[in-house]
């Protein structure tokens, strides 16, 4: 479960830059190379993977209703592909991940839904301004969710081969959402890695961790109301070791943790390790506490980071 999760988050830059062109070419602003185009050996996979699927439980009306307008995305494999190895420092990752407008952002999100999150803390026992922080890195509260339509993403990824299996097991997953009816094709969308809704799940974390918090009979992590995503990113950090009142971790000069040498240090708790189940990084822990902290109130981190190494 982790390591899917690690994968898919590294496919998206961690999060941060979370945000696709629009699938429905309407305005001309779609890149070609994420529009379907004809493949004869996607095709025949298509063909071989409904036998698969079916034979797994998956009705041939669930089927043929998801792939109906699916069709290969070249630029899915483009973007698998071309996936480059970088470092951020922890204070450029910190300057998006707690930067003053997702501060301000998270500060209007937290006080629109306070009801539903306090309601969340209440049930999972997980605090309520870490649920939002995740919101807001995950998928800047609900703005930038990607709109890639999801069992398109994956089944191109799986025909393409080089994580078959892993996608192969993503696209059987989200048709097992399809088929349960907690959404409909069309509003399946995601990342280009197949990543869906406020809080970024793939399908195989879909399946573990969201709920219907909403009572309405579906899990609805799309929705306008995020409180279905939102308690799924709460049940996952509680399934995950959250321990109920105790804080991620603090900066502290004493810290053992100190992700930048010569930066602030940190001392942290099991739940910050809760966190890193979300997302393996150190930095993306510590993105999230600290964003927590600053929407709830809290002060900028005290100690300054070293200048920059010249030449």
């Amino acid at each position: 479960m982790t390591t899917d999760r690690r994968f898919i988050i590294a496919a998206l830059g961690a999060s941060l830059l979370a945000g696709c062109a629009s699938w429905r070419d309407t305005s001309g602003t779609t890149p070609p190379d994420l529009l379907p185009q004809r493949d004869a050996g996607y095709d025949a996979w298509v063909v071989g993977f409904r036998g698969r699927a079916t034979a797994k439980g998956i009705s041939p009306a669930t089927f043929d209703a998801a792939f109906r307008d699916a069709g290969f995305l070249p630029g899915v494999v483009t973007r698998d592909r071309n996936q480059t190895e970088f470092r951020r420092s922890l204070e450029d990752y910190l300057a998006i991940a707690a930067s003053d407008e997702r501060i301000a952002k998270g500060r209007a999100a937290y006080a629109r839904h306070a009801p539903v999150l306090t309601a969340i803390e209440a049930r999972y026992g997980v605090n309520r301004y870490i649920v939002t922080a995740i919101w807001g890195l995950e998928s800047f509260y609900g703005e930038r969710q990607g709109d890639i339509p999801v069992i398109a993403a994956t089944s191109t990824l799986a025909y393409e081969g080089r994580r078959g299996v892993f996608f192969e097991a993503q696209t059987l997953e989200a048709l097992r959402i399809l088929q349960a009816g907690d959404i409909t094709p069309a509003q399946m969308t995601g990342s280009w890695a197949g990543a869906m809704g406020h809080t970024q799940f793939i399908p195989t974390t879909f399946a573990q961790f969201a709920v219907d918090f909403t009572g309405d009979g579906r899990r609805d992590i799309w929705a306008d109301d995020p409180s279905d995503a939102l308690a799924s990113a709460a049940n996952y950090l509680a399934r995950s070791g959250w321990q109920t009142g105790t804080g991620w971790g603090r900066e502290d000069p004493r810290g053992t943790l100190e992700p930048q040498r010569g930066g602030p240090r940190f001392t942290t708790t099991v739940n910050f390790r809760a966190i890193k189940r979300y997302n393996n990084s150190d930095a993306y822990a510590i993105g999230v506490g600290h964003l927590a902290d600053r929407i709830a109130g809290g002060a900028k981190l005290q100690m300054p980071f070293p200048p920059p190494v010249s030449g």
